[in-house]
């Protein structure tokens, strides 16, 4: 069974279009949802729940269609989107009391023990409190109702490095427990720590769906001078651009053999800094 299916989801704006975005994902596993800027990632996840209103598509949870099974599909997903906004002078613990009531399986143990980890403090106002601390608080809620599955929109953003590795220690625990996580990020070395597939979209299309370890090693990370720049190579190459010794450009790793060149193993963020620099 998959947790999350998505078939087809479409959403034209003046400026922008979601295009035939279909995914899925398996239970227990941590899914990194990347891409650029308005590539159409807060788009499609706000779409998952009907924030965002897409013209075509289905969106099924736990095999069940989400808007024939809206109340029941959000018991059990713990959703966090950037910009959130709370009652800015409500204290904490006044928000949540207001919170915890929508949800039948409320764990109270489970939030006083990310209250901690958090260093949050339920006196406090969300106007009292800096952009990092609104998401672990965020964060705190989502991970309160047992929720089965958490799909988290730049749940990092904002961070400082300790507290983003503590996060993710704790996606990589949840996960072991059988929780299924999506998260959209544009730090792909969280991703390098934590996840287990991708999903990758660009300009309102998803362009692969893949475990991470196969999509690196699906392209090689070339630096080049000058001289070794070739046209019969620069067919090969994607997003061929300007490094400090020369050139820096991207080959899929089946091309390199005929080739002959050295390369060295590519990761995340030179993959996809080659191939939006090829799209330009």
């Amino acid at each position: 069974m998959s947790v999350l299916e998505v078939k087809n989801l479409c959403k034209k704006y003046p400026a922008f279009e979601l295009k035939n975005v279909s995914f899925s994902l398996a239970k227990g596993k941590i899914t990194g949802f990347i891409g650029r800027n308005g590539a159409g990632k807060s788009t499609t996840l706000k779409s998952l729940f009907n924030f965002v209103h897409p013209d075509n598509g289905e969106v099924i949870f736990f095999d069940n269609n989400f808007c024939d099974n809206e109340f029941g599909i959000k018991q059990r997903v713990g959703f966090v989107s950037g910009g959130v906004d709370y009652y800015s002078k409500k204290k904490i613990k006044t928000i949540t009391s207001i919170t915890k009531s929508f949800y039948d399986k409320w764990d109270d143990t489970a939030y006083s023990k990310y209250m901690t980890m958090f260093k949050l403090d339920e006196n406090k106002t969300p106007e009292q409190l800096s952009a990092g601390m609104k998401v672990k608080y965020a964060l705190t809620l989502a991970l309160s109702h047992n929720a089965e599955l958490l799909i988290l929109d730049e749940p990092t953003s904002g961070l400082d490095p300790i507290s983003r590795d503590d996060l993710l220690d704790v996606f990589m625990e949840l996960c072991d427990n059988g929780i299924t996580i999506l998260f959209s990020t544009h730090i792909t070395s969280d991703l390098d720590k934590c996840a287990d597939n991708i999903i990758y979209i660009k300009n309102g299309m998803i362009f692969a769906e893949s475990d991470i370890k196969s999509f690196v090693d699906s392209y090689k990370v070339l630096e080049l001078t000058k001289n070794q720049l070739t046209e019969n190579l620069q067919p090969n190459l994607i997003g061929c651009k300007r490094s400090k010794n020369g050139f820096s450009a991207l080959i899929r790793t089946k091309d390199i053999s005929s080739l002959g060149i050295d390369y060295i193993n590519a990761d995340l963020e030179s993959i996809m800094v080659h191939l939006e620099k090829e799209s330009e």
